[in-house]
């Protein structure tokens, strides 16, 4: 596997006794790219990332981050990570500024380097004037924020977000996404997983569908909103008797699947519907209907994951508690 990956695993495995987190995982994301995490819970996107920083140690397969294995090159790989985690695995009892210092010395960077880095990563995400300021007085915002610091304090060449926006208001959501997609334009390599499906709609250059463990889909958001299925409305001038029969052969195979009418709309559930749209409307006109309008609602993303996955969320995580509790020590994202 080529250095020219940020990430890339083949056959990537985890056991949890009977319990498989992983299950044959190859994915490949490339340096520079904003890269998307979806699935619901007890998809294995925990699991996934805590291989990747070595907080998990894999049942099988290959697992390397810059061409470095996440086992037998450790080091060099934590060298090249900053972890952003959902729970807030920060020690209560320092100054912000003194505990990402603290983080920035873990890395080997000397005193004076780290508090340069910290001032200049409080100052990224917006808190600067609050660096004295213990993380237990922090706002909910501001601790979210504050995270996002430590993660940055090493300067990584991959930043692993884990639902970076959970429980946040619309606002601070905004500021964040322009936080790291500045971070992103300047390079960083982002690995994203979120719960919203807009978040990663509006961030992300590909996403990665995941269930029970299992890759169902690459792709970009837009290419994967192109597997949904629109809705048609086609206004006519008078009401319909009866729905009109305007499906036939000749039109793309599976492409329509429904034609219903309400009042004086023709609705037609279809794939590419911007496709079909006006050979529909010939037809329509051949059959004595005529089409005074025309609306399209693409499928969404969001529409196309419950597709993929069902959309049921039955465990509150991947992986055992002992396991993804480990998170929650400080030398997780060390």
């Amino acid at each position: 596997m080529s250095s020219q990956f940020a990430i890339s695993t083949r056959d990537l495995e985890k056991d949890y006794g009977e319990v498989k987190a992983l299950r044959g995982l190859s994915l490949d994301i490339g340096a520079g790219q904003f890269f998307g995490l979806l699935g619901p819970n007890g998809a294995g996107k925990t699991t996934f990332i805590n291989v990747l920083i070595g907080l998990v140690k894999k049942t099988g397969g290959d697992a390397r981050v810059f061409g470095f294995d996440v086992e037998d090159e450790y080091r060099d790989v934590r060298s090249r990570v900053g972890v952003a985690p959902q729970e807030f695995n920060v020690d209560r009892f320092f100054p912000v500024r003194e505990v990402l210092m603290h983080n920035a010395g873990y890395h080997g960077v000397t005193k004076e380097e780290a508090a340069e880095r910290a001032d200049e990563a409080l100052r990224t995400v917006g808190i600067y004037e609050k660096r004295d300021t213990k993380f237990t007085y922090l706002s909910g915002g501001m601790k979210r924020r504050f995270v996002l610091a430590r993660a940055l304090v090493s300067e990584p060449d991959l930043l692993i977000l884990d639902e970076p926006t959970a429980g946040v208001d619309v606002e601070l959501r905004r500021a964040l996404w322009r936080i790291i997609t500045d971070l992103n334009d300047d390079g960083t390599t982002i690995l994203l997983t979120t719960h919203y499906i807009e978040e990663a709609e509006q961030l992300c250059d590909e996403v990665a569908i995941m269930d029970s463990g299992r890759k169902i889909a690459v792709a970009s958001p837009a290419e994967l909103t192109q597997r949904g299925t629109d809705t048609l409305r086609i206004q006519l001038s008078e009401t319909p008797r009866e729905v009109p029969d305007i499906v036939g052969t000749e039109l793309e195979a599976g492409s329509i699947e429904a034609v219903t009418t309400e009042g004086r709309e023709v609705v037609v559930t279809a794939k590419r519907a911007n496709a079909v749209a006006p050979e529909l409307v010939r037809r329509l006109d051949r059959a004595g209907y005529r089409a005074t309008s025309i609306d399209i609602e693409p499928a969404s993303l969001e529409e196309v994951f419950v597709d993929l996955t069902g959309g049921e969320d039955e465990s509150e995580d991947d992986a055992p508690e002992s396991e993804s509790k480990r998170l929650e020590s400080p030398e997780a994202t060390t």
